[in-house]
């Protein structure tokens, strides 16, 4: 039988194992020269004697030092010795094979570990070949024996190579150890990764769900799994404005209530509201009203094929919507959809009873603030705010001001005043 050490970039080693453990031995103990594949076969016998591998596990020959690594056999005094090898990849097949020994060894057994694999393997954990870290990362993921300590420390490991497997779907990780490695952030990646980690707890969701990390948000909302709160739901929904990303997942997440679902088919395109009205699991009455939603925003999209209006036209539009009455935050959350600018300054112009210049303005500035004060002056609510700062002001969802936690606006009456007295002194 023959295993082959795979090594990247380099020729693979090949090393035969069945060998007959006593030729090796009188290899050895003869006067003459013994060649390399005669080393490996001795290096990879699990009969060689002890003093044997020690002298192997310094051998010239990195083939042959491998061959040693992979032996289940060498005592701890060749695993310590191969864990300072100069060659990374000879570490790395030391730390696999220690790592998998874990799991063979009997219960009674398990402490001893600590005497000998585990001492090494400890060692090999800080190598600085990251490879060498994410080897035994792999080897022990979800490994229900692995020593907990050694789990810590993969999970608090700076590369996402090493911490993202052992974090996912290691077994002895609490809620506890999350928050931990959420509120410490070794890797860059770590977020991501307990975000995509199987039946996570309530109390974590919400820990990341009110962090700034949005692609770990997203990767919650993706896990189906994930158990979060209806209060933190609701959040996400009112930031879902701006974050399109969130958008699909929030649509498909188990368990979603009646005033998420209505809130979410104000702000999601089409076809996604087509997908919402059709779930199966919400309230008759609740299915019914998104289906109404739905036809209207069908037969909106029927009448829109037409050029977008110039200001002008905009604003005579405008202000037929307010005479009959129906100039409101639909018609503007409507106008955003697809894409109206022009018509969603005019309808903020009319409602607030200010200049389009003055909408303008706050867009050509880029001004989170102003945008913000004029929903507030139109009567709106900030359901409206989020898209209507990415339509005009084209800001990225990271700058854009989002509600508070009860839904309210993030500025104080005062200073919204201050922002549209501002921005209307700015054209005289």
């Amino acid at each position: 039988m023959e295993e082959v050490i795979a090594v990247a970039d380099e020729t693979p080693m090949v090393v035969d194992l069945e060998v007959d453990p006593a030729a090796p031995l009188r290899r050895v103990r003869s006067a003459g020269p013994v060649d390399e594949a005669a080393r490996v076969r001795i290096g990879s016998s699990p009969q060689t004697d002890p003093a044997v591998l020690l002298s192997l596990a310094s051998d010239p020959s990195v083939t042959v030092r491998a061959a040693v690594a992979l032996n289940r056999a060498a005592p701890a005094a060749v695993d310590d010795l191969l864990a300072r090898d100069q060659d990374e990849r000879v570490r790395t097949l030391l730390a696999r094979k220690l790592a998998n020994l874990i799991p063979d060894l009997p219960a009674a057994q398990r402490d001893q570990i600590q005497g000998r694999a585990l001492e090494t393997l400890s060692r090999l954990v800080e190598d600085e070949a990251e490879r060498v870290r994410a080897a035994i990362a792999e080897a022990v993921k979800d490994m229900p024996a692995a020593p907990r300590e050694l789990i810590l420390r993969l999970a608090r490991d700076s590369a996402v190579s090493v911490c993202d497997p052992v974090i996912r779907l290691s077994p002895l990780l609490t809620a506890e150890d999350l928050l931990s490695l959420l509120g410490e952030a070794p890797s860059k990646g770590t977020a991501l990764s307990v975000a995509r980690r199987p039946h996570l707890a309530e109390i974590v969701s919400d820990a990341i769900a009110g962090g700034s990390n949005t692609e770990a948000v997203t990767a919650l909302l993706h896990n189906q799994s994930a158990a979060i709160r209806e209060a933190t739901l609701d959040a996400l929904v009112t930031r879902a404005g701006e974050m399109t990303a969130w958008q699909a997942p929030l649509v498909r997440r188990p368990k979603l209530t009646a005033r998420a679902a209505r809130a979410l088919s104000d702000i999601v395109a089409t076809q996604l509201l087509d997908v919402l009205a059709s779930r199966a699991d919400l309230d008759v009455a609740v299915s019914a009203e998104l289906r109404r939603r739905l036809a209207k925003r069908l037969e909106t999209t029927q009448n829109a094929h037409r050029p977008e209006p110039n200001i002008e036209q905009a604003m005579a539009e405008a202000k037929v919507l307010y005479a009959e009455g129906r100039l409101n935050e639909e018609a503007l959350l409507a106008a955003i959809q697809r894409g109206e600018a022009r018509l969603a300054t005019a309808i903020i112009a009319v409602a607030t009873d200010l200049a389009a210049s003055v909408v303008d303005r706050a867009a050509t500035l880029r001004s989170a603030k102003g945008l913000v004060s004029l929903i507030w002056r139109a009567g709106f609510s900030m359901r409206a705010a989020g898209p209507l700062q990415t339509l005009l002001a084209r800001l990225p969802p990271e700058t854009v001001l989002r509600a508070t936690a009860s839904g309210g606006f993030p500025l104080a009456v005062e200073e919204m005043r201050w922002q549209i007295d501002f921005l209307a002194r700015m054209g005289r």
